[in-house]
């Protein structure tokens, strides 16, 4: 073992009479154990929220929207889907509509989005029917199996609250007919087949599922759809994707990603994560500062070792290391530390969902912890070189003393 190794251990295990430096040491180590742990934790906490909310928002949206440039309905959608799922990465293509109604119930009237769903979609209709809760969306798949009968419709959980609806009840639907030349209120009765919750809380809010086929009576331009929403076997190449299916249909089609119509949130959500970041780097630095009080110290303590060091040959070089290596051991310890504390809070954190929030204003009930390696490896990595860097002006410090000096004023 180098020698300079052997006295910066035997240095950190001070005399008992030398317990301040000790003490001093401990509380480094702590302090930094601290700092990376709430790194880990906080950079956990906004992967969490950033993973949950874009789970959710593809869990009810497209990963692409294809729409006319001009707004206007698509009537040829089936063809179209089929064409457009020839595009490389699509791995499916389903006609809908988003239309803006006024759902009436018993306890009263809220706004409400009118979801067209195609029945002839097997990938759009397992998508909804995981999060039914209550009811079932048979009905809508088979369709009124007699004229007189009433579409069926699964609305959201929220919804269902505001309006009073249960399963099987009759509601009213009050549409605008926008296709015409004059705004025309269109009325409609539904029987409620089922309540979804997806977990977002603008979704289940708001949202009704119905058929393509109803929705479009709705909208005024009955057997259309508004979009044609594509799924993507990596949601990470929609721009690529959107790119080649722009340049497929021609200007007359355009297209929004799910990159694209999020933006500002995410964006916002990174905003976060870097500015959550440096606050808590300014932490783990004032914890390391500790270091050098520590240092400084076991310099002060051990002046003596110093001057008889150089006197029998050790040179600056030497010296300085045992110092940097003293610093280097608190740093990795506290490092260690405090990923086992962030580690373990993380876990004890989704195992009890201990970050529960208003679904009302953040959409999600609780955040999920997701602590990622390269964060761990950052904030282990950042609090190593915050302590090793504190470690040099105590080192130099030690250099600069002259031995004689140091044997002179030792005690």
């Amino acid at each position: 073992m180098p020698y300079e190794l052997f006295l910066a251990l035997r240095y950190l295990r001070s005399r008992r009479n030398r317990r301040l430096a000790r003490v001093t040491a401990v509380i480094a180590i702590l302090g930094i154990g601290m700092g990376v742990s709430t790194l880990i934790v906080a950079l956990a906490l906004a992967n969490g929220f950033r993973d949950e909310m874009r789970e959710k928002i593809l869990r009810g949206t497209a990963h692409i929207n294809v729409m006319r440039a001009d707004g206007r309905p698509i009537s040829d959608y089936r063809s179209l889907s089929v064409r457009i799922k020839t595009t490389p990465g699509v791995t499916s293509a389903a006609a809908t509509s988003y239309d803006g109604a006024m759902l009436v119930g018993s306890r009263g009237a809220a706004y409400a989005v009118l979801r067209g769903l195609d029945k002839n979609s097997e990938q759009a209709l397992n998508e909804v029917k995981d999060s039914v809760i209550e009811g079932s969306m048979a009905a809508i798949v088979e369709g009124k199996s007699r004229p007189e009968d009433l579409p069926t419709v699964l609305i959201g959980s929220e919804l269902a609250a505001r309006t009073g609806l249960k399963v099987g009840e009759i509601a009213q639907i009050i549409s605008a007919n926008t296709n015409s030349e004059t705004v025309n209120p269109v009325k409609r009765n539904v029987r409620l087949a089922g309540i979804f919750r997806s977990g977002l809380f603008e979704y289940d809010s708001t949202w009704i599922y119905l058929p393509l086929d109803v929705a479009s009576e709705f909208s005024g331009a009955p057997q259309s759809a508004s979009v044609i929403s594509l799924q993507l076997g990596d949601i990470y190449d929609a721009r690529r994707v959107a790119a080649d299916i722009r340049a497929s249909l021609g200007s007359s089609y355009t297209t929004v990603d799910w990159e694209e119509a999020n933006r500002p949130l995410f964006n916002a959500l990174a905003l976060e994560r870097r500015m959550g970041l440096f606050i808590i780097v300014l932490i783990v630095l004032i914890a390391t500062l500790n270091i050098t009080t520590t240092l400084i110290l076991v310099v002060v303590e051990r002046r003596r070792d110093i001057g008889i060091l150089s006197a029998i040959g050790a040179d600056s070089k030497s010296i300085r290391a045992i110092f940097m290596i003293e610093g280097a051991i608190i740093g990795a310890l506290g490092a260690v530390l405090g990923v086992s504390l962030g580690i373990v809070a993380c876990l004890v954190g989704n195992r009890y969902q201990l970050v529960s929030l208003p679904a009302d204003v953040y959409s999600i009930t609780y955040v999920p912890f997701h602590p990622e390696p390269g964060d761990v490896l950052l904030a282990a990595l950042v609090a190593f070189i915050l302590s090793w860097t504190a470690t040099i002006y105590p080192a130099r410090a030690a250099v600069r003393t002259r031995p004689v000096e140091m044997l002179r004023d030792a005690d």
